[in-house]
């Protein structure tokens, strides 16, 4: 594992530019800028920052990132070579680049003799010049040159010899980098080592020292290896690529990209480092990994993939009842890396295949000492039984098995008393359209004291949710911190149709932490009360208990210590 320990892998991210053609994917100007920060802070050498010229976004992200200059990393512009039959300081594409102002530009070209005819429409020469001809322009004006062999793969399986020919091409004009690319995600690894193996033998591949043309003991080798995951193994032939002498490897944060995405950089890190001994970041930066991959997911507003390996809330999320006794006695049973390495945390679920280990375990995590003679532990676990059986889950929603748990140890605080609730819905019409409305009317107990209130909303569970805060709000101010954040119907019994019990997963947060609950009923309108109500009654327990951050502080040392 350790014999890599003084080799650098140099990581390229391209999140900004070919992450962001995710289906789905749009970034502002200032998400751009809030994404680089945060890969910076992550340690990553080089970001591309996009395609000055291609649109103005791009254009203003190079010149804001002038004014808030990153801490570390190399932005690098993108670009293609210059069109076919005119001369590189005469394309406006190249000089927008220049305007950039990037030491280091990402420059692609055809390696593919099907794309130079059908796509470029230009003779195979043609295309060699327009390669030459734009990285010595590049150089010339002062710029390090990246050059991205595109379809290189494909390509070399097609015409080995013309494809090795764009290679030299961009090696005698100057270009410090050869990535090589598998555009298309069609390659398999076994393919990839044996492809790279004959590249480096038929270039004679040198060591370029990574300041200039002075020799000097930092030194990097001159392959790179870009890859996309069409054929779901983006990681494991950037890996095949490494292992056989590549040096640079592109990717983006949660492996976001076109189609099937690129290859995810929140794994290959891990493993080039962890597993393969490479050095890629700090190890304080790697304990960010897991921070940085989730910040990142809310910028770009797609939800977190929970069981994304390394980094997912799943990762390292134990359920059955003989795994958690054994990681109870040692995490390495069932765990391949201690999860504080990249920033993540070991968690215990609980499921109706739950033991009294996970009772335990799950207990310690927020706060509440248990053994296994106490009569409230097999108490819990028989309620937590009963009660999936009715349909409830609390694998993701732990904030109602806390307060199962303080109910069975009896010390569950009432905030408030349900006395009843109604609710009305309308369906209207406008000149521009249908649309309902809906009218919520809630009574309370609070302190013994009979509040009745009425508030509307655009649909029942709006309504609830609305009404409820408002009998509370006098009582308790801070309700106005909650966010209802994801609300999410699961139909239990498909088969009874409309009569169907359903399961209620709400979402809560205040902005700095988040707390799922569940409800279950016949009646979604219950259900969803159910849900509602738990999780304004979690968010007041957690500030009764003190300031978020003590909380929070407080369950991770919980957890910790239970690992």
């Amino acid at each position: 594992m350790n014999s890599q320990a003084s080799t650098p892998i140099w990581i390229y991210d391209t999140t900004l530019r070919d992450g962001s053609q995710r289906e789905g994917l749009s970034l502002s100007l200032e998400d751009k800028l809030r994404i680089a920060k945060e890969i910076d802070q992550l340690g990553i050498p080089f970001i591309e920052g996009g395609w000055p010229g291609a649109n103005p976004k791009d254009v203003q992200f190079f010149w804001q990132i002038k004014e808030e200059p990153l801490t570390q990393a190399e932005v690098v512009a993108f670009c293609s070579t210059r069109r076919p039959n005119i001369t590189a300081a005469e394309d406006p594409m190249l000089q927008a680049i220049l305007a950039a102002g990037t030491r280091w530009v990402t420059l692609f070209g055809k390696s593919w003799d099907l794309h130079v005819t059908e796509g470029l429409q230009t003779t195979l020469e043609e295309n060699l010049a327009m390669i030459q001809d734009s990285i010595e322009y590049l150089r010339s004006q002062g710029r390090r040159v990246i050059y991205d062999a595109e379809h290189w793969f494909d390509g070399y399986k097609q015409n080995p010899e013309y494809a090795l020919q764009t290679l030299n091409a961009a090696l005698k004009a100057g270009a410090e980098w050869l990535v090589l690319c598998d555009t298309n995600g069609g390659t398999l690894p076994h393919e990839i080592g044996q492809i790279v193996r004959e590249v480096q033998e038929a270039l004679k591949v040198e060591r370029l020292n990574v300041e200039g043309s002075e020799k000097a003991a930092n030194v990097q080798p001159l392959l790179g290896i870009h890859t996309h995951n069409d054929s779901d193994t983006a990681i494991a032939n950037a890996l095949a690529g490494v292992l056989e002498g590549v040096r640079m490897v592109q990717g983006t944060i949660n492996g976001y990209g076109e189609r099937c995405g690129n290859a995810n950089l929140c794994s290959l890190i891990p493993n080039l480092q962890l597993k393969l001994g490479y050095r890629c970041i700090q190890d304080e930066q790697l304990a960010k990994l897991t921070q940085t991959s989730r910040l990142i997911s809310e910028v770009v507003n797609l939800a977190p993939d929970d069981h994304a390996p390394f980094v997912g809330r799943s990762a390292f999320a134990h359920k059955g009842g003989i795994h958690v006794s054994a990681v109870e006695r040692n995490p390495l049973t069932y765990e391949h890396i201690e999860p504080e390495r990249i920033g993540n945390r070991r968690r215990i679920v609980i499921s109706d295949q739950s033991g009294l280990s996970n009772v335990l375990a799950k207990a310690r995590t927020f706060g509440h000492e248990l053994n296994k003679q106490d009569p409230a532990c097999r108490q819990i676990l028989e309620r937590l039984k009963g009660l999936e059986s009715e349909g409830y889950q609390f694998e993701a929603a732990e904030a109602s098995f806390d307060l199962l748990m303080r109910e069975a140890l009896g010390y569950r605080q009432q905030f408030f008393e349900l006395k009843g609730f109604q609710v009305h819905c309308d369906m209207l019409q406008s000149i521009s359209g249908d649309y309902s409305n809906a009218l919520a009317t809630i009574k309370v107990t609070v302190n013994g004291k009979d509040i009745l209130e009425a508030a509307e909303g655009n649909g029942p569970v709006s309504a609830l949710d609305a009404a409820l805060r408002k009998a509370l709000q006098n009582f308790y101010p801070e309700i106005a911190q909650f966010q209802l954040t994801d609300y999410k119907v699961r139909i239990l019994d498909g088969g009874a149709g409309t009569s169907a019990k359903t399961r209620v997963l709400i979402e809560s947060s205040n902005g700095q932490k988040r707390w799922t609950t569940v409800g279950v009923s016949p009646n979604i309108l219950e259900a969803s009360y159910q849900a509602v109500v738990e999780g304004i009654e979690y968010g007041l327990l957690l500030q009764s208990s003190g300031s978020w951050k003590t909380e929070v502080l407080r369950q991770e040392a919980k957890s910790a210590s239970a690992g």
